[in-house]
């Protein structure tokens, strides 16, 4: 809200990490997630959601980490966050302003949670002498395995789709393989939403953490894409807040630092319209 207040013309972009089951044992996690969800969602102008859950599986499938501690998960979540604002310090043939991440991925001010996908993830014990191709990693980013956020993509439809590549990339390459995607139509996108991805190039290579997990690769790339099938996460977080609310467990801890229970009905309703918000713009076939 101080920040709202204070910058009201600026873009205030927010990369949110929900919680998982496997690594905090934080059993209000739930009540968490819904207060923060709530309490944000009228003062961020575009939100990117990384679960800790699906970063988790990423470590433990992709990059033989088989017990994930934070430092291997906070590494992972450091590349798509540096790929993202990689525009602000790097030179490209398409840098990508971050007010653009507003404008071309979100449609209504409460739609504002575009999924993240980050691609290649290779393990340094796998690094390769032949790097994977534009095409190669375009395509691995509309597999829910290099998805940051546990959902199934194929199950919703995609509003938006910002590619944001990183090192020695062609912009012919990026149009072929786009144009490939396109003719498989093996993505489905709302009926409103015209099919465009939006690109970002960014010469800059990706930095690999010396002793990381990730092996050094020529290029990469991350999709930013808004997509009505976050809306699993949201049904997700909202069923096992439930669970605990009808019995109002742990709740006097919360009552106790000064905060009213009203307020936990509240942030819940509020997640429950954003879960009719999502349903909405999806639509369905029987709405032509």
């Amino acid at each position: 809200a101080r920040l709202t207040r204070d910058y009201g013309k600026k873009s205030k972009l927010e990369f949110a990490v929900y919680p998982a089951p496997q690594i905090s044992p934080l059993i209000v996690e739930p009540y968490n997630a819904v207060l923060t969800t709530h309490g944000t969602l009228e003062y961020a102008d575009c939100t990117f959601v990384v679960d800790n859950e699906a970063i988790y599986d990423i470590c433990a499938r992709n990059l033989d980490v088989p017990r994930p501690t934070y430092t291997n998960l906070n590494r992972l979540i450091a590349q798509v966050v540096s790929t993202v604002t990689a525009s602000l310090r790097f030179e490209g043939s398409l840098n990508v302003d971050l007010i653009e991440f507003q404008t071309n991925l979100v449609p209504y001010p409460r739609i504002h949670f575009p999924l993240i996908t980050f691609a290649p993830i290779v393990p340094v014990s796998k690094a390769m002498h032949d790097d994977l191709s534009t095409a190669t990693i375009t395509n691995m980013c509309f597999e829910p395995a290099n998805q940051m956020v546990k959902c199934d993509p194929r199950d919703g439809k995609y509003m938006s789709c910002c590619l944001l590549y990183r090192g020695d990339v062609n912009p012919n390459d990026i149009n072929s393989t786009i144009s490939s995607i396109k003719s498989k139509r093996s993505i489905q996108f709302v009926d409103w939403s015209p099919t465009g991805f939006k690109v970002g190039i960014n010469y800059q290579p990706p930095t690999a953490v010396p002793g990381g997990d990730l092996a050094k690769v020529m290029r990469a790339v991350v999709m930013l894409s808004n997509s009505t099938a976050i809306n699993q996460a949201w049904k997700r977080i909202n069923r096992k807040f439930d669970l605990m609310f009808k019995k109002r467990a742990f709740v006097h801890h919360y009552v106790g630092e000064g905060m009213e229970e009203g307020e936990f009905s509240e942030a819940r309703q509020d997640l429950g319209a954003l879960e009719l918000d999502y349903k909405e713009v999806e639509g369905t076939d029987d709405d032509r």
